[in-house]
Order: C-alpha cells, then sequence, then structure tokens
C-alpha cells in the first residue's frame, strides 16, 4: 500500500474510533432516557424540555419521555417527602436559608391544601423544600402520594410539551431543522440556564430580605 493509501485509511480509521463531538442523534440515543429519568427525578425541567424537543426531530419517543418523565418525577418528590419525615428538623438545622423559606410555605399551606402539593414542583424555590417541608408536618402518606403523581402526570406532558412545540416552532419559521439543529438545542439549554440563574437569584434577594427582616424584629 503506497503513502497515500496509508494516510487514507488511517484518516478512516480516525474518523470511526474518534466520533464528532456534536453527534447528537448518537448521544441521544445512548443517554437520552437516562437523562430524562435522573433529571426528571432531580426536577430539571430543561432537561425535559430538551427531550421533548429530540422528541420532535424523532430521536426519542413523545409517549415514553413523557412515561419516564412522570415516575421519577412522582419518585423524586416522594424521596424528599419520607427524608422530610425522617430527617426534616435536621436538614433545616443544617440549611437555615430553608427555614426561612418554610415560612413563606406554611403561609400558602395554611390557605391551599391539595393545589399546593400538586403545583409545588411548578414551584421555584420550593421543589426540594416543599416536600420536605409536608414530610414533617401531618400531611398523610397516602394523600401526598395521590396529590404527587397528579402534580407529575401534569407536569410531565406539560414541560415536555413546550420542548416538542418550540421544536415545531422553529421548523415552520425555518422550513427544516437539520442543519441549525445543534443550535436549536443549545438555545432551549441557555434558556433553561438563564431562567434557573434568574430565579435562583430572585429568591436568594427575597431570603436575605426575609433575613434581615427577621434579624430586625429581634434587635
Amino acid at each position: 500500500m503506497g503513502r497515500m493509501g496509508t494516510a487514507r485509511a488511517w484518516r478512516s480509521h480516525s474518523r470511526k474510533s474518534c466520533p464528532s463531538p456534536v453527534d447528537l442523534a448518537g448521544l441521544i440515543d445512548s443517554y437520552g432516557y437516562l437523562a430524562v429519568f435522573i433529571g426528571s427525578f432531580l426536577e430539571g425541567e430543561t432537561i425535559l424540555a430538551l427531550a421533548g424537543l429530540a422528541a420532535y426531530r424523532g430521536y426519542l419517543d413523545l409517549a415514553i419521555v413523557i412515561v419516564l418523565a412522570t415516575v421519577a418525577g412522582f419518585l423524586g418528590d416522594q424521596f424528599y417527602f419520607f427524608v422530610g419525615r425522617f430527617n426534616g428538623h435536621k436538614v433545616l438545622a443544617r440549611y437555615p436559608r430553608m427555614q426561612l423559606r418554610a415560612q413563606r410555605f406554611d403561609a400558602m399551606l395554611s390557605r391551599w391544601h391539595a393545589p399546593v402539593i400538586i403545583g409545588i414542583r411548578f414551584m421555584y424555590g420550593f421543589r426540594i423544600v416543599g416536600p420536605i417541608l409536608l414530610g414533617m408536618g401531618r400531611v398523610p402518606v397516602w394523600k401526598f402520594m395521590l396529590y404527587n403523581f397528579i402534580g407529575a402526570a401534569l407536569w410531565a406532558p406539560m414541560v415536555a410539551g413546550i420542548g416538542y412545540t418550540f421544536g415545531s416552532v422553529v421548523k415552520s419559521a425555518l422550513g427544516h431543522l437539520k442543519r441549525y439543529e445543534i443550535y436549536v438545542f443549545a438555545t432551549v439549554l441557555v434558556i433553561g440556564l438563564l431562567f434557573a440563574l434568574y430565579h435562583y437569584h430572585r429568591e436568594r434577594k427575597l431570603d436575605e430580605s426575609i433575613g434581615d427582616s427577621i434579624g430586625a424584629r429581634h434587635k
């Protein structure tokens, strides 16, 4: 084999052994459903929205995405509920900021009971502390399980549907997505991160203001 033939063979081998880092189809096929389950367990709306977009592109099955997200979202909140039931006071003692949010949560729970349990996964700042506080309270296990499942069953198709609809809108605007799909996925990811950072910053400022007001009362 000549030098040119050797070089072509080496480049061919390199392409096979070193796949492109933007091989979305391969990445989603390998890790897509696992990412949906883990992200939904941790209440990751961005991951679920990306999965909805991937379903629109045909990389994932939308029905499987919704079922996985529903089950994982239900299990995630149920896990935090039992953390609150058995170790809630230790968690609050370790994370003082959660005590500030507990006061706001108690005020909401006293006015709306079932709607708070169902909608807790939609409320930034309470998606983890909320089930913990409910576990520490007098909410029966069966009641939380029922409303938790209803909330998960509403949350999963809604968030996945946002990603799916976004793909449809972009395709209508651009005519096709194949050439731009990496940018479309990146856009959804950036929007999700900016949304999370905005709410994190807002909740932190609110916690600080509540903490200042509580400190002023004790002076």
